[in-house]
């Protein structure tokens, strides 16, 4: 059967398990699978841009974060990136620019942006980052990797139902089809990202 939505991929993880008592739990495997996706795969398809104006040291990340990749001002002339720093080496650095100025340095504190130096006007940015998956739900059928990688989200999902059965046996089975289909995705990815073209990332904002 094709398994390009998740009506489609609950009914495929419950014929894979021979089992019909499970419509209440396959949603659940689901969502665990898509947690420990979010966890290991970074695709270019997960990057994204958002832009926001900062005029203090602190400011939110989108709610859909995962990972930076960068973060630049955007009505400096030129544009200027920002270095990123580790929590410490910014607790370091703010010491050395305690004046507010034009920040140069960005690190992230919990669900935060943190700016250093602080800024002495507000300015404009642009954070391109990984964001979370499109959670599948009923009102969601289905989102990029469903599309191009139903293997992941079926071996995955499956993954997750053997504690649940108690099915320790397959637990390998599992995760070898599992691991192996999230290996060929992030190399197939990782090969194209070096190749000729050009890249559009999704905008939206946050702060």
């Amino acid at each position: 059967m094709a398994l390009t939505t998740y009506t489609e991929l609950k009914t495929s993880i419950g014929d894979w398990l021979n089992r019909t008592d499970l419509t209440s739990a396959i949603p659940d495997f689901i969502s665990l699978a898509e947690a420990q996706m979010e966890r290991q795969l970074r695709t270019r398809q997960m990057i994204t841009r958002s832009s926001a104006n900062f005029s203090t040291e602190y400011g939110a990340v989108p709610s859909d974060f995962l990972e930076t990749k960068s973060l630049k001002l955007t009505g400096t002339n030129p544009v200027t990136p920002l270095v990123f720093q580790t929590i410490d080496a910014l607790d370091d650095l703010a010491r050395q620019y305690s004046a507010a100025s034009r920040p140069k340095y960005f690190g992230i504190v919990g669900g935060q942006i943190r700016l250093v130096p602080a800024p002495d006007a507000t300015y404009a940015t642009e954070l391109v980052y990984y964001a979370k998956l499109t959670k599948l739900s009923a009102s969601v059928s289905t989102n990029f990797l469903l599309e191009s990688s139903p293997d992941i989200y079926l071996y995955g999902s499956l993954l997750q139902a053997a504690p649940y059965l108690q099915d320790d046996a397959r637990i390998p089975v599992w995760s070898n089809l599992y691991d192996r289909a999230l290996t060929d995705v992030q190399t197939a990815d990782d090969r194209g990202s070096t190749t000729g073209g050009a890249m559009a990332a999704r905008a939206r904002s946050f702060g």
